[in-house]
Formats: structure tokens, sequence, C-alpha cells
């Protein structure tokens, strides 16, 4: 079953590769969804997955790519009909 998280990543998150380095890794983990900027700093992830996935993807969110710089990632149930089929970097 596919389950579906959206995740806030805060920090130095922007102009790091962050976006690029998550879809990476979520293609990697099979995962589908997105990963954007937001006008406030912050990068939006939309992730659709099995849990272990999400699980995995979630712990790397923490850290993210060698120049980044997180602070803090938020993570709420995201309800979507239609899982994406692919990862997209917004």
């Amino acid at each position: 079953m596919t389950t579906c998280r959206k995740f806030h990543v805060s920090g130095k998150v922007q102009g790091v590769f962050f976006r690029d380095s998550t879809r990476k890794k979520a293609v990697s983990l099979d995962i589908t969804g997105y990963a954007i900027n937001l006008d406030d700093g912050r990068v939006e992830v939309l992730a659709c997955g099995d849990e272990r996935a999400l699980a995995d993807l979630e712990s790397w969110l923490h850290q993210g790519p060698a120049s980044a710089e997180v602070s803090r990632v938020d993570r709420s149930e995201a309800d979507v009909d239609h899982p994406p089929d692919g990862f997209s970097t917004g």
C-alpha cells in the first residue's frame, strides 16, 4: 500500500542542491512525489511509497546533502487521490 507524506525542511536548504539530492534519494527508494522551493526559504517534499522507504527518506531529510544545514523537518500525512508517477523538482 502506498502512503503519502509531506515534509517541510527548514535551514540552509535552498541553493545547495537539496531538491536534486532529494530526488536522487527518493528514486533510489522507489518513492514518487516532488521537492519544491517555498518562498519562505523552506523546501516542501511530497513523498509517496511504502512505510519503510518513507522512514528512510525522512531520516535522510534530517541531514540532506553535504552542503545543506537542516535545522528542522516537519512531517504531516498527505491525502493524495493519485500519487505521482515519478519524482520532480518543481
